[in-house]
């Protein structure tokens, strides 16, 4: 089910006529990013060979749907980065370092969309702003629309996932260390993953 549906009926003017799924427009407002049902994480490839994956444990954000258009939806998400998790305590420890993140002068990476559209079915891309320690860069996510659904709690909730590469040397994070037999520690690509639960805020009285 698309979260924008758009049917084109040409009239013999030639106008287009713009048809909403009623339960799809009912999706439109303000919803909160859940945490402990969301996912924001990275996979980088390490030492050439294989892959490193993490997570951020700490995170809060917003979204703001519009069931009959996209381009007046929008999404605010702010990362701790101290919450780095890769299953290895001395790995995170030096991500949160100064050869990384800076997580003591940058406590935070943040992103705010000035863009979204349908890309087709239920694919939609969201453009914005995403700033790591004091860099500040236009990003593109291609997220899938998963779905909606009223919790055990009587809670709306909708939900997506999607990714995007970055070279996070574009936004400063530069250290690397050259290996024996060719090549580098840490790859320049890092891969962004989402998975995100968001919760309908109630209506204003």
């Amino acid at each position: 089910m698309a979260l924008f549906n758009r049917k084109n009926n040409v009239a013999p003017s030639t106008t287009a006529t713009l048809v909403v799924d009623p339960a799809l427009a009912a999706l439109t407002g303000e919803y909160t990013i859940d945490p402990a049902h969301s996912s924001i994480g990275f996979t980088v490839r390490h030492a050439m060979v294989t892959n490193v994956r993490g997570s951020f444990g700490e995170h809060e954000g917003t979204l703001k749907l519009d069931g009959t258009d996209p381009a007046n939806s929008s999404a605010s998400i702010d990362v701790k980065i101290a919450s780095v998790d890769t299953g290895i305590a001395d790995r995170d420890g030096h991500l949160v370092s100064g050869d990384f993140f800076d997580a003591e002068t940058f406590p935070l990476m943040t992103f705010r969309s000035t863009q979204a559209e349908q890309v087709g079915g239920d694919t939609y891309r969201v453009t914005g702003d995403l700033t790591i320690k004091d860099v500040t860069r236009p990003l593109s996510i291609d997220l899938e629309f998963n779905g909606s659904a009223t919790d055990v709690y009587g809670n709306e909730r909708v939900g997506f996932e999607g990714s995007t590469d970055i070279l996070r040397s574009a936004w400063g994070l530069t250290w690397n260390a050259a290996l024996e037999t060719g090549g580098v520690m840490v790859s320049d690509k890092v891969k962004l993953n989402f998975d995100i639960s968001a919760i309908k805020a109630a209506p204003q009285a």
